[in-house]
C-alpha cells in the first residue's frame, strides 16, 4: 500500500468523522492539504507542531484519496504529497495518537516505522 500522512488535531479529525469529509485549514489558504511521506513526517512534525497537544496522524491510502495529489517541492528541496480538495475519509486506513514526548519533539510512531 503507497502511504502519505497527514497531521491534524483530534477536534478536526472528529468533525471531518461526522461530515464523512476532511478539510484542512491549509485548503483554504493555500488550495491543497499538506501530507507527508513516512520519512518526512517528523522533520514536519517537530518544524510546524512543536510542543502541540490531541494531535492525530493520518495514514492515508494513497490509491483510495478521491482528489488529485502532487508531489510539489517544498523550500527545503523535498517533494511532499499535496491533496488538492477534501479528503475523503475512507482513504484514512488509521489513526494514530501523536503526541510530543517530554522535550517537546515528536518520535517516529512503530506503526510508521512498520511501514517502511
Amino acid at each position: 500500500m503507497n502511504t502519505i500522512l497527514h497531521i491534524t488535531k483530534c477536534q478536526q479529525w472528529e468533525q471531518a468523522k461526522d461530515l464523512n469529509s476532511y478539510r484542512a485549514d491549509s485548503l483554504d489558504s493555500e488550495g491543497f492539504i499538506h501530507c507527508s511521506k513516512s520519512t518526512q513526517i517528523v522533520k514536519v512534525a517537530n518544524r510546524f507542531f512543536n510542543n502541540q497537544r490531541e494531535l492525530v496522524l493520518l495514514l492515508i491510502d494513497f490509491d483510495k484519496v478521491q482528489a488529485e495529489i502532487h508531489y510539489e517541492e517544498a523550500e527545503i528541496g523535498e517533494l511532499f504529497p499535496h491533496i488538492y480538495g477534501e479528503l475523503n475519509i475512507d482513504a484514512v486506513y488509521k489513526v494514530i495518537d501523536f503526541e510530543a514526548g517530554e522535550n517537546g519533539l515528536f518520535e517516529l510512531p512503530q506503526e510508521v516505522i512498520d511501514l517502511e
